[in-house]
């Protein structure tokens, strides 16, 4: 889904996806992307960029939570740790917003189960936290999951653009038996998934119901001296699991460490602050 539209067209965020992998500017690769995906007869204009990314490409629909989620995940874009047991996994893709532009500064929480099927519910193994770079690329290194009753192999994820809602979701294995019989099993969220020797490599793309024109996706910037009236978080400051701020009145205790920026004002990430 995230190579073709179901008619064989090269869908316009696929084009963008090799382009930014090549390391291609999006505007400049965009003003190609409507000739890319279908073919002009002689004298054809190639139609104009529509303002939406409705090329096949819908927001990826979210999913449940379940019962093994937990906050405070290490920021770390590998899970394997010492002694890891497993198949290697690596999943890498893009987080666009509606007009087929990568977001920057995208924060994504995994988990999974391991090789066994279990969860960790009392540490961190299989946990953890990134954000996407400024190409709004990102990167995960972990192990196939294993199975367990009632459920095909699955890895879940929450996705939260700055000052964005929460999209809580999973993705999916190909060729699982499993998945004729996994009730909640949404085969929109399959990866596209190979071999690499005794590895195994996995993309997909996010799209986020995130407004956006069409023009280069603006950068989450810091500023420093940014300081709400009443309120101790800045803009800027490299926050620990725990610490407390207030902002605007209440008070917020932190959830995962992360470096604050403008939009990821307390109120507006729960993955990030509770309220005291």
């Amino acid at each position: 889904m995230d190579h073709e539209t179901s008619t064989g067209h090269v869908t316009r965020k696929a084009v963008l996806r090799a382009a930014l992998a090549a390391g291609m500017a999006a505007p400049a690769v965009l003003m190609g992307v409507p000739a890319l995906a279908r073919t002009l007869t002689t004298g054809e204009a190639a139609p104009a960029l529509t303002p939406e990314c409705d090329d096949g490409d819908d927001p990826t629909p979210p999913q449940t939570e379940g019962p093994y989620f937990k906050p405070n995940s290490p920021l770390r874009t590998s899970l394997l740790e010492s002694g890891t047991v497993g198949v290697r996994l690596t999943v890498s893709g893009y987080v666009f917003g509606l007009a087929c532009r990568p977001i920057a500064g995208v924060l994504l929480d995994f988990w999974q189960a391991d090789t066994n099927g279990a969860y960790d519910n009392t540490g961190f193994r299989f946990r953890g936290h990134q954000f996407t770079d400024a190409q709004g690329a990102f990167r995960l290194t972990t192990i196939v999951p294993g199975l367990y009753p009632g459920r095909t192999r699955h890895i879940h994820v929450k996705l939260q653009a700055p000052g964005r809602p929460v999209l809580t979701t999973q993705l999916y294995f190909p060729n699982e038996p499993r998945n004729n019989t996994d009730t909640i099993f949404d085969p929109r969220l399959l990866m596209t998934v190979r071999d690499t020797g005794g590895a195994r490599e996995a993309a997909f793309d996010f799209v986020l119901n995130v407004p956006q024109t069409p023009g280069p996706s603006p950068t989450p910037t810091a500023t420093a001296t940014t300081q709400p009236p009443g309120g101790t978080w800045a803009a800027g400051t490299a926050y620990r699991a725990g610490d407390t701020v207030t902002y605007g009145g209440p008070g917020y205790v932190c959830l995962q460490a992360h470096t604050a920026q403008a939009g990821w004002e307390p109120p507006n990430v729960p993955a990030l602050w509770r309220l005291r």
